[in-house]
Formats: structure tokens, sequence, C-alpha cells
């Protein structure tokens, strides 16, 4: 089965060809770790992880690696305006990410470099381009890439004359050219921050330390340095653009053979960001809305259009994965085995291998669903592990459908709730089995008061939130 994704350098769509037959090696950016994390850092984290999923259930050795960025001018000012150690700071803001990245099903990167820990890989990059001319020394420290020196800088974003337009207005004296940027950025004494090294005391740029730890960790010693690149839409420029010059002229390498890019989350049709002030970060999402439903939502809209957040939208959303879980509670308990079934797998796979075309997979699960139901509907009990089938691999490529059936509808309830909803129901059970059928009716009137809806069954009774 051929796998396409789109190219964001040569923008059209391309059939996937690693480097190495049956391993791919793929780069993201992860975050910058000095506040919390919010809907767009997790929308590219679920994008990615879909990617995994599909290359590792597509057969590939997929070798997956997400850095953290520790070492950045608003780590300095947080540190510096809150009295909080560089290292608590990081740390806190490392775990927490981690932790919201595992309610969202966000499987954890194979390699997790800091840039703390690969400063003499950085170091190392960086005497190589001084070495073989492309970066200068000024005479405060800095150390700068010399744009001009690289003949193809500006062919990965296309987005050159920004960069001189922005250059302009932000040009610094010690620069020799006004599009140079940063590798080196030398101790400025008091509030600042600065590691001995080679080089002299001061801390890198940010864009050599992902070239630095891609060439560390991922990089081939062909033509290529990794199959596959990724972020977020606002990276490729110039971020990624100046990560490609660095490993270029470094290394005599293309940094990546593809370059993957998801689009913004917005907000009111703003794209979201801490500098605009209107972030939702994942930590106030998920005190509202389960981890899972959060993912299925965000996963939803395919990775490179724009997603607007909206209330409604989330619970159309939630309402399409609560029939995935309705199936789950059918079957529950009645599927002693498995059975692929290899036309629905070659379905799901084919539309995600086309770019991660997810509307088309969801419409293939929606129908799989609807086929199921109609199959319990008629006592066609023979399709049952078919269907148990069918749900673990749903699970697997879109990682939703983990939670159990019984306590998804559940979810939402508070642990004081919860007991005071499980007495009512004893209560009830106990006035049925005294016949006193007036009681038994009043409570379970009581408890759809309260959005609960009830259901005897052979097993007792079970109760959902509405």
């Amino acid at each position: 089965m051929q796998f396409k994704i789109y190219d964001s350098v040569k923008k059209e769509k391309l059939v996937f060809d690693p480097i190495n037959k049956d391993e791919v090696r793929i780069y993201v950016c992860g975050p910058t770790v000095y506040d919390d994390s919010h809907l767009g850092h997790a929308r590219s984290a679920i994008v990615f992880d879909l990617l995994r999923r599909v290359l590792c259930e597509l057969g590939y050795k997929v070798i997956f690696a997400k850095n953290f960025t520790d070492i950045d001018d608003k780590i300095i000012n947080k540190a510096n305006s809150s009295g909080v150690s560089i290292d608590e700071i990081t740390t806190t803001y490392i775990q927490k990410y981690l932790y919201e990245m595992e309610l969202l099903g966000v499987k954890r990167a194979d390699i997790e470099p800091k840039a703390t820990e690969s400063l003499e890989s950085i170091v190392e990059m960086i005497e190589e381009l001084l070495h073989k001319g492309y970066a200068y020394k000024t005479d405060n420290g800095d150390i700068y890439l010399s744009v001009c020196k690289d003949r193809d800088y500006g062919t990965l974003s296309g987005r050159i004359a920004e960069l001189e337009a922005k250059s302009r207005i932000e040009s610094i004296e010690q620069k020799k050219d006004s599009r140079d940027f940063a590798l080196w950025k030398s101790y400025k004494g008091v509030g600042d921050i600065g590691y001995e090294s080679k080089l002299g005391k001061g801390r890198p740029g940010w864009h050599i330390e992902c070239s630095a730890m891609i060439d560390k960790h991922l990089a081939y010693s062909g033509e290529y340095a990794i199959d596959i690149h990724g972020g977020g839409a606002d990276l490729l420029f110039p971020h990624h653009e100046n990560e490609s010059s660095q490993t270029r002229c470094a290394k005599n390498q293309t940094l990546a053979k593809y370059w993957i890019h998801n689009g913004f989350v917005t907000i009111n049709n703003e794209k979201m960001s801490k500098s605009l002030g209107n972030s939702f970060f994942i930590k106030d999402a998920l005190e509202i809305h389960n981890g899972e439903v959060l993912r299925f939502y965000l996963l939803s809209t395919h990775y490179r259009a724009l997603l607007n957040y909206s209330d409604s939208d989330l619970l159309s959303s939630k309402k399409r994965l609560d029939r995935i879980y309705r199936l789950k509670k059918r079957i529950h308990g009645k599927a002693n085995t498995l059975k692929s079934d290899d036309v629905f797998k070659q379905e799901l796979l084919e539309s995600l291998s086309d770019d991660l075309n997810i509307s088309r997979a969801l419409s293939i699960v929606d129908e799989f669903v609807s086929n199921a139901n109609e199959f319990l509907d008629k006592k066609q009990n023979d399709k049952i592990p078919f269907i148990a089938s069918n749900l673990e691999l749903i699970a697997r490529l879109l990682g939703v459908g983990l939670i159990d059936c019984f306590l998804y509808f559940q979810l939402g309830v508070s642990k004081e709730e919860r007991k005071e909803i499980e007495s009512l129901i004893n209560k009830r059970m106990e006035a049925k089995k005294n016949k006193d059928f007036a009681l038994a009716d009043s409570i379970r009137d009581t408890l759809s008061n309260m959005g609960i809806s009830i259901m005897d069954s052979s097993d007792g009774c079970v109760w959902e939130k509405l």
C-alpha cells in the first residue's frame, strides 16, 4: 500500500519513499518549556502521533524524536521575574506536558532530547560552521550564521523577502548582515545564563539546538539526515529554514526528505498564541472534557487545515465518539475471539495513507458502526468477533475507544456525585426487591432530574450521565 504525504517544501502530495526500506526516522519540534501548553501544542502532538501510528500499522519501524527547548530567552525572563530557578521552571513544565500528553493518548517519543543535555553536540556543530566559514564571531562573543554564504537559503520556505523586510527593522549592529541569525549568545552578565564551552561562556541560539540534536540522535550519513521533520505551520519560517541551513552548511546534507506541518488552532478565527492572550491551555480544556474526547475532536479536522475551536463542534464530535462506545458496550463480554476484517482494515488504512485523510477515515468508521449495529439488531452474533477486531484497530490507529465502555458514559461525574448516585441506585434496587414500586419510580425520577439515566439488565443496574 502506498503512503502519500503532503510535503511543505515541494507543496505537493508525494509518495513516501523512506531512506531505509523498513525504517522511518521522524523529528518533531517540541515545546519551549516556560509555561503551560495550549491547544495548538495538543493538536500538533496528536497529528504526529497519528502519523506515527499509521506508519507503524503499515509495518515500518518508526524512530520518533521530540525535543524540549529548555534554554531560551522566555525561560530566562520567567526565571528573573518569578525568582524561580530555570531548572525548576523547565522541569515543572516538562512534567506537565508529558502528563497532559498521556491524558490525550499521545505516545511518548522514543527520544526526548533537551537542549541542556546536548550542549557538546551544539558546540561541535557551531565549531564546524566556523571552520567552514559559514559562521563568524563578533567582538562581544556572539556567533552568527552568515546567510549570504548559504546560496540555498530560503529554498525551504520561499519566504526570503519576509526575512529581509523583518531584518531591516531588527538590525543588530554586531551582525555583518541584518539577515544573519544567532548560533551562540555570549553571556551578558547578571540576569543572563551562560555555560562554559570552547566557544566561551554563553548559550545556544534556538535554531542550532534542533539541528544538533537531530545530528546526534537520528541522522543518517547520506544525502538526507532524516526521513521526516515536522512541526506547526508557524515553525516553517524562520525556525525550520534556519535549521535546514545549519545542517546543509555544517554537514553538507539536506536535513529532511519530507517536511510536514500542521495547521493552526484558532479561537474566534484568531491564531491561538500566548502573545495574543487568547491561549486555551490544555489543562483548562481537560478540566471540562476527558482527554480522549478532546483528542477525537482535535483529530477530526484534517491536519493541514485550520481548526477554529468551538464548544458546539466539540460536542458534535463527542456524539460521534459516543456511537463508537455504544457499539463497544453492545458487544461487551461477547467477543471470545477476534477475527480480522481485512476489507475494513484495507479501507481505513488506504484513507489514512492518503495524506492522513481523516475525514474519509471517520466516514468509514461511521459506516462500520452503523453496519455493526444492524448486524446486532438482527442477532447476527457471528459478526461479533469481526466487530471487536475492528474496534481494536480503531483504538490502535486513532487512539480512541480505550476507556471502559461503562465508565466512558459516566465521565464528568465527581466522586461525591458518584457516591450519591450509587446510593440512590442501591435504595431503588432495595425498593424493587420489597415491591415498593412507587418508591423505585420516585428514585428513578430523582436520578433523571440529576441528569442520570439508568438501565436495568441481567447484570444489574447500569447508569449513564446524560
